[in-house]
């Protein structure tokens, strides 16, 4: 067998999902010798398109959906050629009022949609007025933010001193030093639109509104800073397009990449570090000057023989779901299904309903009424169906379960327990939809329905996930209380000469790109390449 690697290399990346492949691609652009292995027979990690379906030509984005967080500026430093596309809507959010259904609709392109539904949901202008004073306050906050993201840390004071405003200041306290829940009380009275906003601080870890740890606050953070917006984008072709464009580019480049190669350890030396590769069978002892971490931090610390002690706050809290629809569900509110599945389209996200499910699931038992969203990234690129499901009126739908924690998959339960989470899912659609949610499935050939269920054990196993955490740990903040991480760029480990570049590092997670950058530039100015 003709070996693909070398015996050396300038850089050796190991994991392929989008952060190793975005430090491989600036490393290789700038003419060094560069290998990427990953363990899995497919390149991109989280971000990956596939048949989840193999009755039908339709590619799901499997583990993570929408952009917000991807600089413009990694895309034109890079050169990629990849396109994300605006959603007409924002978000719908089913709620009942006097016994009859209704929908919160918030658009992106129309204040007036979004005005008028404020003023049904409340009674009159204090909705949309409430909306907007807590809106202006993430807004203020994100322009602020974003910029430092692609930058060296900064210490928590320097920040504070940068919000010199009364909203930036006002900003800084609700956001920064004191409980989400607080703010968001001050600013808004109306529960469904508590819950519609604190879900941004929930997304992906397992709190509540009043957590003293912040981590709430945290996941808000990434969820509101994108390129000083915070708008969440559909990538136009599914994730893997923005996988493609990442391989032509470290390839065009240079760059070795290979798939179904897992790194077994990492042994660093003064000159050289040696990685351990197992490839078909063989094993392989490759030397690199510099060795780039992009998995996550159990596997990083078992590579090089450290200790692992995940703190609490790391435990994941999600429930994914691909589906497949033979068409959309009219909606019970009378609201043009169309438009509410282009957005996130929530259920059972009440404010006080979510302090409810999230003490169900801390005691251990599956909620009654599990929180979720989903949106259907089809209404807005239908690209990644074939011609024929298009034709037909197809739609994908991606859901995003909250209040499922890890703790809630144990192995010998993971089967049963996304089982009795789908079953409640499917039994809210039923709440809010005219049509029986399930007759609107599409079925494979041997009648089963197109809906697969993903576990925060499943993802843990499946793209190396700690504890099924979206982040890979707790979200961290976008500065740092350590003076010695002062000016470095969150991507540093004990042994010169290797770092981290996956989305456990500090200001990581999401797809963002910007541990890869980072791992990069801190490359380059060890390097004194400009």
């Amino acid at each position: 067998m003709t070996s693909p690697f070398r015996s050396r290399y300038d850089a050796v990346v190991i994991g392929g999902g989008h952060n190793g492949l975005v430090a491989a691609a600036y490393l290789a652009g700038a003419g060094q010798s560069v290998l990427l292995v990953e363990r899995n027979d497919w390149i991109g990690g989280a971000t990956t398109s596939q048949r989840a379906f193999p009755d039908y030509d339709a590619r799901l984005s499997r583990y993570a959906y929408l952009i917000s967080l991807l600089s413009p500026t990694i895309v034109q430093e890079l050169g990629l050629a990849f396109e994300t596309r605006r959603r007409e809507t924002a978000s719908f959010t089913a709620y009942e009022r006097d016994g009859k259904a209704r929908g919160l609709l918030i658009s992106n392109v129309d204040e007036g949609v979004t005005r008028n539904s404020l003023a049904e949901l409340t009674g009159d202008d204090s909705g949309w007025k409430q909306y907007q004073s807590f809106q202006a306050v993430a807004a203020a906050f994100a322009e602020k933010v974003w910029p430092g993201m692609l930058e060296p840390l900064r210490s928590r004071g320097w920040w504070k001193a940068q919000f010199d405003t009364p909203i930036l200041r006002e900003a800084w306290q609700g956001i920064v030093e004191e409980p989400l829940g607080a703010m968001l009380e001050r600013h808004v009275s109306d529960d469904v639109l508590r819950g519609l906003l604190f879900t941004d601080g929930k997304i992906g870890v397992f709190t509540r509104p009043d957590d003293p740890s912040l981590l709430q606050n945290r996941c808000y953070v990434y969820h509101i800073i994108g390129n000083g917006t915070g708008e969440w984008r559909v990538p136009v072709g599914g994730m893997s397009a923005f996988v493609d464009a990442l391989v032509a580019r470290a390839r065009g480049s240079g760059a070795t990449i290979v798939s179904e190669a897992e790194a077994l350890a990492v042994h660093p030396h003064g000159g050289a570090h040696t990685v351990e590769v197992h490839y078909k069978g063989h094993e392989h002892r490759i030397e690199a000057r510099r060795v780039l971490l992009g998995t996550g931090a159990r596997t990083s610390a078992r590579l090089l023989s450290q200790r692992y002690a995940p703190a609490a706050e790391d435990e994941g809290s999600v429930v994914k779901a691909n589906m497949l629809l033979r068409k959309l569900p009219r909606l019970r509110s009378g609201i043009d299904e169309r438009a509410a599945f282009t957005g996130s389209f929530h259920v059972d996200e009440g404010y006080d309903a979510m302090r409810q499910t999230w003490a169900e699931a801390n005691s251990g038992r599956v909620p009654a009424r599990p929180p979720f969203e989903t949106y259907c990234h089809s209404l807005t690129d239908s690209s990644i169906l074939g011609p024929s499901l298009q034709r037909d009126g197809y739609q994908t739908l991606t859901l995003f379960g909250l209040d499922a924690p890890y703790r809630l998959f144990p192995a010998e339960e993971n089967e049963s327990r996304k089982q009795a989470f789908i079953d409640r899912y499917l039994a809210a659609f039923d709440r809010v939809t005219v049509d029986s949610f399930r007759d609107c499935l599409a079925v494979d050939r041997a009648g089963r329905p197109c809906i697969e269920v993903k576990s925060p054990l499943d993802l843990e196993r499946e793209v190396d996930l700690d504890a099924g955490n979206i982040f890979h740990t707790a979200p961290s903040w976008f500065f740092t209380d350590d003076e010695a991480l002062e000016g470095t760029w969150g991507v540093e480990t004990p042994f010169p000469g290797i770092y981290r570049c996956g989305s456990s590092v500090l200001r990581g997670g999401a797809v963002s790109g910007i541990p890869g950058r980072s791992a990069a530039m801190k490359i380059f100015q060890e390097e004194g390449i400009k």
